[in-house]
């Protein structure tokens, strides 16, 4: 998103460690390479090639690639320095996942880096607290997962320690990086609970307000936070220094003496952070015309619902705007009610993603839109020859007790999408959850806490596959996805947004797959999201273009809330175009744009 105030240099892969290299050698390389430091959504080439929201985080990625790096370390250099860039979002408090295509086995796999709750966490904690409250306190702090991501990953899948991969994150850190739009408009929208805690205040307010755009904004104490991290590795956080520090902050709050928020304390003990394990997951899988679609298994629920969706679509006579909406929100319907964290909760992913279950919940869509809220189905094996909904075929829905399809929709999150040149592919959602995570920096270490326990059902809702627990992983929507046609990778995609996320990686495969676009049109296409609610919220654009169809069929159309209003998700993809050819897309306006790059334009180089 911003441009860095000095380049990171061009050393060799033994180098990383050692001081970037002088600005005019880095000129140079650039030149030769035709990658100018300018912020661009498109790049063809070869040798790899990644795409992010943010300049700085796509260089990052971009010099690990040449020089020897694979996709994972590359992956993990560039959310690091997401962790800096985009703060409010990423991070190394957070958690995410990651969809990895391992070029040498041919296989697709997956790292479930999501925070857990802590022990002491109960089914009712959050019960009669206001969401607002709820998030800016210690009390929506998970168990953060991000660095036992990282650290699994690269031991792994990676070539680098976590030291090396950490090493661009750090240079960024110190030298800062130029304020955008973005940035500042981000901080002016959590500057009243940002100045409600002393250490977030300090960092991002300076001199009581938002860093001014264009100036330079510089964060020493995550680059020393980095530095330590890497010398002392992951045991520094789970159950070290730093964890104890990260404890202490979620337990007292730092509030600014004379505010008049009460920042409810947390749960967290040491013994969480050192219980907390990142976990290798089978991907979802489901074959859409010919291709093999994987996602982001259960506690997410972005592969089970976008590969049900998909599947619904695929049993369809025909697939258009109407269809799409359909399908989203059936397949939300039983994302709702069965889809929890698998360690806890008896998810029946299988019969989810099953043909049968398809095309049961395929025969519910005629020419108008469904009753609101759709009921959810029974996946459970056994399934009815298809009805026409005239006749009946939809139960009477149950309430829609989830919390998550109902909360403010923002632009949180990050995804980033990378592949090297031996093929391997990361696809990869990080986040601290809300923009600015609970809104409190951990004192000394300018790195924000997330909220991701308010991703949790608030409740009551007996059954819910979602409530809160101790140890548990909290649902997500995050939708990191890999495509594969004939065993070799064609697309990945993945999109920031809350539960936005699931449609946002829906439509941008429907207009790849399904409607004639290039990807770089599907990405930049008007965004429609339905999930089981009464109105669809949808860009503008999508308005203008489809509203007046949709409304005869009976949907409601609502501008999406933001913010920025009327803005959804953020989305980067990679699609391999033959010949060894890349294809890398960002976001050509939305989030201020975002930032594609390739090892060489040109082959053999």
């Amino acid at each position: 998103m911003r441009s860095v105030v000095a380049s990171l240099g061009i050393v060799t892969l033994a180098g990383l460690l050692a001081p970037p290299a002088n600005a005019e050698n880095v000129h140079a390389e650039n030149t030769r390479t035709g990658q100018h430091d300018v912020k661009r959504p498109l790049a063809e080439g070869y040798g790899g090639a990644v795409a992010t929201v943010d300049l700085d985080a796509s260089r990052a990625a971009l010099r690990v690639l040449r020089q020897g790096g694979n996709a994972m370390d590359a992956a993990v250099a560039a959310a690091a320095t997401l962790g800096v860039t985009e703060p409010y979002s990423a991070g190394l408090t957070g958690g995410g996942f990651i969809v990895y295509y391992d070029a040498r086995a041919r296989r697709v796999t997956t790292i479930d880096g999501r925070e857990t709750a802590p022990k002491a966490m109960t089914s009712t904690v959050f019960e009669g607290i206001p969401f607002d409250d709820a998030v800016t306190s210690g009390l929506s702090a998970g168990v953060p997962g991000t660095v036992a991501q990282w650290d699994l990953a690269l031991r792994k899948y990676g070539t680098l320690s976590l030291a090396q991969a950490l090493r661009p994150a750090i240079e960024t850190a110190e030298r800062g990086f130029v304020v955008d739009q973005t940035f500042h408009d981000q901080t002016q929208q959590n500057a009243a609970r940002f100045a409600d805690f002393t250490s977030t205040a300090a960092l991002y307010l300076p001199g009581g307000k938002p860093p001014a755009v264009g100036s330079v904004f510089r964060n020493p104490d995550l680059a020393r936070t980095y530095r330590e991290l890497g010398v002392r590795g992951p045991s520094w956080l789970y159950g070290g220094e730093l964890g104890r520090e990260i404890v202490a902050t979620v337990k007292k709050p730092p509030v600014t003496p004379g505010s008049t928020r009460t920042a409810r304390p947390g749960l967290m003990e040491l013994s969480d952070l050192r219980a907390y394990r990142a976990v290798e997951r089978p991907p979802t899988r489901v074959a859409y015309k010919g291709l093999d679609v994987y996602g982001m298994a259960p506690p997410s629920s972005g592969g089970s619902t976008v590969g049900e969706a998909l599947n619904i679509l695929q049993a369809l006579p025909r697939v258009g705007p109407h269809e799409y909406l359909e399908a989203s929100r059936l397949a939300f319907a039983d994302r709702n009610a069965y889809v929890g964290d698998p360690g806890q909760v008896d998810v029946p992913l299988a019969q989810l993603l099953s043909d049968g279950f398809a095309k049961e919940r395929a025969c519910l869509i005629g020419p108008r839109a469904l009753p609101n809220p759709a009921a959810p189905g029974t996946p459970d094996g056994t399934y009815s020859p298809c009805r026409p909904p005239s006749a009946g075929a939809t139960p009477a829905a149950k309430s829609d007790k989830s919390g998550e399809s109902d909360k403010p929709e923002g632009p949180e999150t990050t995804h980033l999408v990378v592949t090297d040149r031996w093929g391997d592919v990361a696809a990869y959602n990080i986040t601290i959850e809300q923009t600015g995570g609970n809104g409190i920096v951990v004192p000394g270490r300018g790195v924000l806490l997330n909220n991701e326990l308010t991703d949790f059902t608030f409740g009551p809702a007996p059954g819910d596959p979602n409530l809160p627990a101790p140890g548990k992983r909290p649902r997500s929507s995050m939708a990191p996805t890999i495509v594969m046609k004939n065993g070799s990778p064609l697309l990945a995609v993945g999109s920031p947004g809350g539960a936005t996320i699931i449609t946002t990686v829906l439509q941008v495969l429907l207009n790849r797959l399904d409607f004639g676009m290039t990807l770089p049109e599907a990405v930049a296409a008007p965004r429609a999201s339905q999930r089981n609610t009464a109105a669809t919220q949808a860009e503008q654009a999508f308005i203008d273009r489809y509203g007046q169809d949709l409304t005869a069929l009976g949907h409601t159309l609502t501008l999406a809330p933001g913010p920025p209003v009327g803005e959804i998700g953020a989305a980067t993809g990679l699609e391999f175009l033959g010949g060894g050819k890349i294809q890398a897309v960002a976001e050509p306006v939305r989030r201020g744009g975002g930032s594609a790059l390739v090892v060489s334009p040109e082959k053999g180089r």
